[in-house]
């Protein structure tokens, strides 16, 4: 059933057809209405050039100078206007040198990448133009490159990624042709920024079938260009009663499964946390991957950093890797360390990762269950609460200044955590009979 087409798109294309120009709504939004999923983006195509749109629709704004692509605003949405055009020499392997506007709807659709990106409807009347073979491909699941893929990936390199993240969040395959043409020219992702790699990834990881977008990457061979860290999971061994399911790399496959609508934050702990693994691999009485969290943490900063992260994002996702194992201690935790854990940051995507961890390994969800259970347990505020004494208290009570105060205070903290302290009068009996109000000299 196709998914409707939204009133502002049609509005755009009917105001352009009434002033004589073709106009169509193109690519992505076409592709999802044929698979009933919910329509995002919205790009129109048009036979008008960016002065002719500008004078239909005074507010435009220009988005794309070289390329005349513009921004119009109906209804709180945005739509992208694009005048056909055909493109002319990559040589940068990006972005193309120069472009000719074209009155011809076919010569926009073969400069596109792949074909199911390739069909133009007629918003207006419900007409589909398939120039490539489009809808072919769409009953098919398959991406397919139009044309000649060696050429679409000279061009541009990055919609190898993205011929990826199609092939991940739609559940096609990639058609054989185009797949090798990945493999061919896979070492020219070097050519693209980081940043749009860093997007792509994102994407994968995000928008839905990240375990088969990096299958497809593994398959493809772009991983060892993106992530070389992840190619060396390949064939690390893990103990068995720990880890069934067999090597790093088929654990963090799994993990990447039970991503649902993640985070990026979450979703990229979930694919580096065990990045250490293979650095940290001993085998003596069993297979061992000492502080493979810490040096994990490590690995993680420098391989966000390195695909230009924001620096928030890194953050989290460093905390989210070194503390992913302090949850095998819960059954030992005393109510202090265990309020601890909880004050960790994101701690709702710290407890989904310890849950798809499990979920990839052995499957038995007890120490998650047993967080749940002691978290409900937990009376209102209890993580959290406020000092019983504040550090004026403490002077008042003829403490001195200084680093002591600190201890003091924590001292305190722990003992109100573990519930042994509940008023200000039981803090102040605790301070008083266990630190001296003033220190002996040391002089």
């Amino acid at each position: 059933m196709l998914s409707p087409v939204p009133a502002p798109a049609r509005t755009v294309c009917t105001r352009l057809q009434q002033a004589g120009h073709m106009a169509y709504l193109a690519g992505g939004a076409v592709r999802d209405r044929l698979l009933g999923l919910p329509v995002g983006d919205l790009d129109v195509a048009t036979a008008a050039t960016p002065d002719e749109v500008v004078a239909l629709f005074p507010g435009a704004r220009l988005v794309g100078a070289s390329f005349g692509v513009l921004l119009v605003r109906q209804n709180g949405m945005e739509i992208q206007i694009a005048t056909f055009r055909s493109d002319h020499s990559y040589t940068d392997h990006r972005r193309p040198d120069s472009v000719a506007y074209e009155t011809d709807p076919r010569q926009d659709v073969l400069r596109r990448d792949f074909t199911i990106n390739g069909l133009l409807e007629d918003p207006v009347s419900g007409e589909i133009f398939d120039y490539v073979g489009g809808r072919a491909d769409l009953g098919a699941r398959v991406i397919r490159a139009i044309g000649d893929p060696q050429a679409r990936f000279a061009e541009d390199a990055l919609r190898m990624l993205r011929a990826v993240r199609f092939a991940a969040r739609l559940g096609f395959t990639i058609e054989p042709a185009t797949l090798e043409a990945i493999k061919t020219n896979a070492y020219s992702i070097k050519n693209i920024s980081i940043e749009r790699i860093r997007d792509e990834i994102s994407f994968i990881l995000t928008d839905g079938g990240a375990r088969q977008g990096f299958v497809w990457l593994q398959i493809s061979r772009l991983l060892p260009f993106v992530f070389p860290e992840l190619s060396a999971m390949e064939g690390i061994a893990q103990p068995p009663e720990f880890h069934p399911e067999g090597d790093v790399w088929t654990h963090t496959l799994l993990a990447l499964q039970y991503l649902d609508r993640p985070s990026v934050e979450l979703a990229l702990a979930v694919l580096l946390h065990d990045v250490a693994k293979p650095v940290t691999f001993t085998q003596t009485d069993r297979i061992r991957f000492d502080g493979h969290d810490e040096r994990g943490a490590r690995m993680a900063r420098e391989i966000l950093e390195r695909l230009r992260y924001p620096n928030a994002v890194i953050d989290s996702v460093v905390s989210l890797v070194a503390n992913h194992m302090r949850f095998m201690e819960v059954d030992r935790m005393g109510p202090a360390a265990f309020k601890r854990l909880l004050r960790l940051p994101r701690f709702d995507d710290q407890l989904e990762l310890l849950r798809i961890d499990t979920l990839a390994s052995l499957g038995r969800l007890t120490t998650y269950e047993l967080v749940k259970s002691r978290m409900a347990a937990l009376p209102p505020g209890a993580v959290r609460p406020p000092r019983l004494l504040t550090g004026d208290e403490l002077l008042a009570l003829g403490f001195e200044a200084g680093p002591r105060m600190g201890q003091i205070l924590a001292a305190l903290e722990h003992a109100q955590l573990e519930g042994e302290l509940s008023s200000k009068e039981e803090a102040a009996a605790f301070v008083l009979n266990r630190f001296e109000v003033k220190p002996p000299s040391t002089a």
